[in-house]
């Protein structure tokens, strides 16, 4: 199905974005990877009067390292992300998430910053972001502010960045000695959505004993979410002696909002769940 007729915009800065926005208000939707709003107006379930591309709008792509800070353009690919240097160097599991989204057609046109602005309750990166506490910047008509990652996800596809407002850079902190980090996940088979994701961040003070936990999970509930939990029990505990994690994964759906859907009952999810945050955490500690 062809989607309504509209008018196109491409903006070259992010001013003249943000001056687009503000001007056409209700009527416009800004444009990213367009894997989730391209097929939406097909189906004219949104058609908006004007499209507002992010494509050609300069200082949006790319990876830099700002001291101990990977700092990533909101337009950056997926595939750029599975790819770059830095990334592997200093936060690989940004870049293991990034290769397992999707195909390959939608590696190289999604985005990051289309992603985590968008939300969606099962995609990847928002376990990943949590677990490894990524910073949003955002830029408006009263400049730019920082949101952690914990005030982001703020229910189903809804975020903190506001209506006149783009995401123009993530921020994440890379990973130091004595840590480890994995995302694993339970794919839908056609769409390779999570059903379940889980993303770990284990710090250990050498020894096996974990000294610090951060494990977000995905796919689970109307948005992804921290497994507190999981976290707590991990903490302080000897990772290395048999049956500690599994203890620990045995929380993952604690104060989750575990919703049935077409993938399966609250019972089955909740499962995947702990098993997903066991073998997180276990990848997390071979690599820390």
């Amino acid at each position: 199905m062809y989607p309504a007729a509209f008018e196109y915009h491409s903006p070259k800065s992010v001013q003249e974005a943000l001056g687009l926005m503000g001007k056409l208000g209700d009527d416009a939707k800004v444009l990213a990877g367009g894997h989730s709003l391209i097929p939406m107006m097909k189906l004219r379930l949104a058609q908006p009067k004007h499209l507002i591309d992010l494509k050609n709008v300069s200082g949006l792509k790319g990876v830099k390292e700002d001291g101990n800070t990977i700092v990533i353009g909101a337009m950056t690919t997926w595939y750029e992300l599975e790819t770059n240097p830095i990334v592997k160097a200093k936060c690989g599991v940004i870049g293991e998430t990034s290769a397992i989204i999707g195909d390959p057609a939608v590696r190289n046109l999604g985005t990051i910053g289309g992603s985590l602005a968008h939300a969606d309750p099962a995609a990847d990166m928002p376990a990943t972001a949590i677990a490894c506490g990524f910073e949003f910047v955002c830029e408006g008509p009263k400049g730019r502010r920082t949101v952690k990652v914990d005030d982001w996800f703020q229910g189903l596809m809804s975020t903190a960045v506001k209506d006149d407002e783009l995401l123009v850079e993530i921020r994440v902190p890379a990973l130091v000695k004595g840590q480890g980090a994995a995302y694993m996940k339970f794919a839908h088979p056609a769409s390779r959505f999570a059903i379940v994701g889980v993303a770990a961040v284990v710090t250990t003070d050498g020894k096996g004993t974990c000294t610090k936990a951060s494990v977000g999970i995905t796919g689970a509930g109307i948005k992804a979410v921290r497994a507190r939990g999981v976290e707590a029990a991990l903490t302080g505990k000897n990772l290395a002696g048999a049956g500690a994690i599994e203890a620990a994964a045995q929380s993952a759906a604690e104060g989750v909002d575990v919703q049935a859907d077409l993938q399966g009952s609250v019972e089955y999810k909740s499962h995947l769940c702990r098993v997903f945050a066991k073998r997180a955490v276990e990848a997390a500690m071979k690599k820390a």
